[in-house]
């Protein structure tokens, strides 16, 4: 058994995870690859001693890793899912921050959790994936041009607002005039759209969300739609430039670009345990079912 190790940064408890993580792995003679540049972090603060095999691009990883552990939060999932795309390696995240709805297992969990990626006792839960292109093309988009989480559109260089044209399979749906706007997954619904007042969706809904960003037009609510839908954005306003953001990936582009926001053609695999599933984690992120009167 094969499995890829991914971080972005060092953080307070980095040592301690990654330490617990490869005595674990190592004990059950499974083979280790760590991302490059994570590697090089671990060894210049010398958690890492050994050198092990590394990876530092998509093509370097194949269907015989078992799994990628992610050791940061929802964040560094984000990313991971840049390395994997369609290679359908699920992504185990192991948290190093505060609970994310992505990165859920604990660190006092590590052991058993992962005892249960050995014995195959764990839940696939596939995650849809936006994909996106645009008119005139942009070389930011050829290879990377898909989302876990969103794609937004947004203002650049001004406090004003933007108009957004917005179509649904070719017909028009509304003109937002707001801040930007958000096409959010169901995994995504959890971030960006549900602090801008967008709906939580269950990961397994087949549908997408279409949030504005603190809209003037105040009768723009959320939208939900069926994620077969290919939703088609047109931006003016002040500005010669706005934003796409896909993720965290964020590109200018010219007010004459037209955006085509559709599902992409793979899924995102994502390890869930039956001691950490997403309603376990939402009770606990957003507090539901506790008692907060006295």
């Amino acid at each position: 058994m094969k499995i890829a190790i991914f971080g972005q940064y060092y953080q307070n408890n980095t040592a301690e995870i990654v330490t617990k993580v490869v005595a674990f792995l190592e004990a059950n003679t499974i083979s280790i690859a760590f991302e490059r540049s994570f590697l090089e972090i671990l060894q210049e603060k010398n958690i890492v001693k050994n050198d092990y095999p590394s990876f530092s691009s998509y093509a370097e990883l194949d269907a015989n890793f078992e799994a990628l552990i992610s050791i940061g939060g929802d964040g560094t999932i984000l990313k991971a899912a840049t390395f994997i795309r369609d290679k359908n390696i699920p992504i185990i995240g192991i948290n190093a921050g505060r609970l994310g709805f992505l990165a859920t297992v604990q660190y006092e969990n590590i052991e058993p959790l992962l005892l249960k990626v050995i014995q195959k006792e764990y839940i696939i839960s596939k995650r849809s994936i936006l994909s996106v292109r645009t008119n005139p093309e942009y070389d930011n988009f050829n290879e990377l041009n898909f989302a876990l989480n969103e794609v937004t559109v947004a203002r650049k260089d001004t406090t004003s607002m933007i108009t957004i044209d917005t179509s649904l399979n070719n017909e028009y749906l509304t003109s937002y005039w707001a801040d930007g706007l958000i096409v959010s997954t169901p995994t995504g619904s959890t971030g960006y759209s549900l602090s801008c007042g967008g709906p939580v969706l269950t990961p397994e809904v087949a549908s997408f969300v279409v949030t504005p960003m603190a809209p003037h037009n105040l009768n723009a609510r959320p939208l939900v739609i069926t994620d077969d839908t290919e939703i088609t954005l047109k931006v003016s306003g002040r500005e010669e430039q706005f934003l796409i953001s896909l993720d965290s990936r964020i590109t200018a582009v010219s007010i004459d670009t037209t955006v085509y926001i559709k599902k992409a053609s793979f899924t995102l695999s994502i390890i869930e345990f039956k001691e950490e599933t997403f309603l376990t984690t939402i009770r606990k992120k957003l507090l539901w079912g506790a008692d907060k009167r006295n």
